[in-house]
């Protein structure tokens, strides 16, 4: 799976939300600088996160973005879904809407169950597991399995 900038840059950005204290506005710049995201690519990000129902704005000089619901209630998944769309798309589609027929046929299969092990990781980590630095176990194993590590 290819991580797009403008995902991790909605993770990241949700991330510092999340490490804000709760019901406390961020502002762009701040994020934007402490993130290293350019600061109109962030604009359209926080706009879809807003249009998702994933943060709140508050306009004027104490405004800022927060997040609409707690960190620890917001999925990964649920913030690369409102960027990017669908966790596992083949070509814009959702694999279970496909067909393959001759010796394809089973590779619906591959792509459903690739979905299935995204969705075990990215669902099960909310922003405030990652602000927090207290991964779920599964994740920590899998990251700390040097295999894992390995460029393939």
């Amino acid at each position: 799976m290819r991580i797009s900038a403008r995902a991790d840059y909605a993770v990241r950005a949700a991330i510092e939300l999340a490490a804000a204290p709760p019901g406390t506005p961020v502002k762009a710049e701040t994020i934007a600088r402490n993130q290293d995201i350019p600061r109109e690519f962030l604009e359209n990000i926080l706009r879809d996160l807003r249009r998702r129902g994933l943060i709140r704005s508050l306009r004027g000089a104490e405004g800022g973005s927060m997040l609409a619901r707690p960190a620890s209630e917001i999925r990964v998944a649920e913030v690369l879904r409102a960027v990017e769309g669908p966790l596992a798309a083949v070509r814009g589609l959702r694999p279970e809407s496909l067909k393959y027929t001759g010796p394809a046929e089973s590779l619906v299969d591959v792509w459903i169950a690739l979905r299935a092990n995204l969705r075990s990781v990215l669902d099960e980590v909310t922003l405030a597991d990652i602000a927090a630095g207290t991964l779920p176990d599964a994740v920590r194993a899998a990251a700390a399995d040097p295999a894992n590590w390995e460029p393939r």
